[in-house]
């Protein structure tokens, strides 16, 4: 009896998905709990393991599109493909030579047969002759012959969710971007002085994306409309504080989010980001992880960039840049001073929150990163 390995389901509003990779390769031994293949959806990536013992046998190859329920795969239990023993001749059968028809070349062939009979087999007929046909190759226009110098591939179901959600995100809000700078200076002091003591008691190190998630949480409770979203003709405010971080994967960026973050401490706070990251990276993030953010934050300042104007993740109305930390001479009180800066950009739906209200968000963002003790004493 063959056991059949089917796709099985990975979110409600999930129906298809690419069957990426076969860990295991057909005709192969497969024990109960290996991993199987990976199928790859528009939101997440989820490794399918065996639930039985035995030679698998697959039914698609990698990279085709297949359904949530469809069997891709059977395995046959060990015991079942086994070869059977061969039979044993029937008694009284004997071989006999049995002698070719004249004209025939071959060599005399031996068959088992049950009585004691001699007979000649008639000749074989010959073979007929093999016709040889040229394949035609029409002419392709210049226009539809391949081109060596460039690869054609489909996009992954990921990479196009990704694109229909920004080409959503510009046609469904008015997005609108306002710029600071900050001074990193007391940020990588406080790094420096509690790094060590940090480590130790939370096994993580401290970064800056903990410190500006609390400066986010701080902002948002000054200014609501930042924590506030569109459905339809309402609008809807939030009152918790779900945030989610942007994390650069070799199949794209997705946005794990952080739960209730105003109630989460430094150190929890780096040890779930750790822990986010390495599970995106490894395709193990959940769907319910990727949903619910009131707010994103998103760092290009990890590849080098210095400037950019970040894009809504919908239906959220806020969500911040960061970027490259760069030495730069800056006034401090009438007198030019070399401090490490970084400028932070807060793309806005302008349909929700006003110009007055980014601006008093992004500053208070500012102030708390620069005077981290800020969001300590909460002043």
């Amino acid at each position: 009896m063959k056991f059949e390995v089917k796709v099985p389901s990975v979110g409600e509003s999930i129906s298809t998905g690419v069957l990426s990779v076969w860990h295991k390769k057909n005709g192969e031994s497969v024990c109960a709990g290996e991993i199987l293949f990976t199928i790859e959806t528009d939101k997440i990536s989820t490794e399918v393991t065996a639930t039985e013992t035995g030679i698998l046998e697959c039914l698609v190859q990698e990279g085709e599109e297949v359904k949530i329920g469809q069997i891709v795969a059977y395995i046959q239990p060990a015991e079942a493909s086994s070869p059977s023993p061969q039979q044993p001749m029937p008694s009284g059968g004997q071989k006999l030579s049995v002698t070719p028809a004249k004209g025939d070349t071959s060599s005399p062939a031996t068959v088992e047969c049950p009585a004691s009979k001699s007979f000649v087999l008639p000749p074989s007929p010959p073979p007929p002759p093999k016709l040889i046909v040229e394949p035609f190759e029409p002419q392709l226009k210049a226009a539809s012959r391949p081109d060596p110098r460039t690869t054609r591939k489909k996009l992954s179901p990921l990479r196009r969710k990704i694109a229909t959600q920004l080409v959503a995100a510009q046609h469904n809000a008015a997005i609108l971007t306002t710029f600071n700078e900050c001074d990193m200076s007391a940020a990588i002091r406080l790094r420096k002085e509690m790094q060590e003591e940090f480590l130790k008691r939370f096994g993580v190190k401290l970064g800056f994306m903990s410190i500006f998630i609390k400066a986010v949480v701080d902002a948002l409770k000054q200014v609501p409309a930042l924590n506030s979203r569109m459905d339809g003709d309402d609008l809807v405010i939030n009152h918790y504080y779900d945030i989610g971080v942007a994390v650069g994967t070799d199949r794209g960026l997705i946005v794990p989010v952080l739960r209730d973050c105003d109630q989460k401490s430094f150190g929890q706070l780096e040890q779930e980001l750790a822990d986010c990251a390495k599970r995106a990276r490894e395709g193990k993030i959940t769907l319910e992880e990727l949903q619910g953010g009131v707010f994103s934050i998103s760092n290009g300042g990890v590849y080098g960039s210095l400037m950019s104007t970040p894009i809504l993740n919908p239906p959220q109305s806020g969500i911040l840049g960061m970027h490259k930390i760069q030495e730069r001479p800056v006034a401090i009180d009438g007198k030019i001073e070399i401090r490490p800066m970084m400028y932070l950009a807060l793309s806005y739906d302008h349909r929700v929150v006003d110009g007055k209200e980014a601006v008093t968000f992004l500053v208070r963002v500012k102030e708390c990163v620069e005077n981290p003790a800020r969001m300590l004493l909460g002043i």
